[in-house]
């Protein structure tokens, strides 16, 4: 008998799905690529995204690595923002891969893919009106089990609610 196998974290799963592509574009581990929202923060994450990372060609067997280039796409009308902010971006990407590996930034406006806007939840229906709650509740006073007449009653504001935010 197998024994069932636990739920596993997509953000442990995604470096190695997106290993092979992210190799072909500088991500050694795309370790940069899967994490970035949490390096760079949530208002950057928005704004900006890795394209790759360069590493300069070595100098030779002795001399010590030299610090790679991260590229970043940005969203044209914020670009002069996030190049004001570059210092903090090298330092929360050196920080989180434990070296100074990342010595410059440059940026790229514009996108070839859209970019993740923070989401945002829709405003809360102002609550119903006293005559459409009586209405609701009139509806549902022959239903006798108490359960099915409270969720009827919920289902019957939410679909007020719904109608009134429509402007019906």
């Amino acid at each position: 008998m197998l024994k069932p196998s636990r739920a596993k974290l997509l953000a442990d799963l995604l470096p190695q799905a997106l290993g092979p592509a992210a190799a072909k574009q500088g991500f050694a581990g795309a370790e940069i690529m899967a994490r970035w929202a949490t390096i760079a923060g949530p208002d950057i994450a928005a704004r900006a995204t890795p394209l790759k990372l360069a590493a300069p060609r070595p100098q030779g067997p002795d001399a010590a690595p030299a610090q790679s280039t991260l590229h970043l796409r940005v969203e044209g009308a914020f670009a002069l923002e996030i190049q004001h902010r570059v210092p903090e971006i090298l330092e929360r990407v050196n920080a989180h891969l434990g070296w100074a590996c990342v010595g410059s930034v440059k940026l790229r406006q514009g996108s070839a893919a859209p970019f993740r806007k923070p989401h945002r939840p829709p405003a809360p229906p102002p609550p119903p009106t006293e005559a459409e709650a009586a209405r609701v509740r009139s509806a549902t006073a022959r239903v006798e089990e108490e359960g099915l007449a409270a969720a009827l009653d919920r289902l019957g504001m939410a679909a007020l609610a719904r109608a009134r935010s429509r402007g019906r």
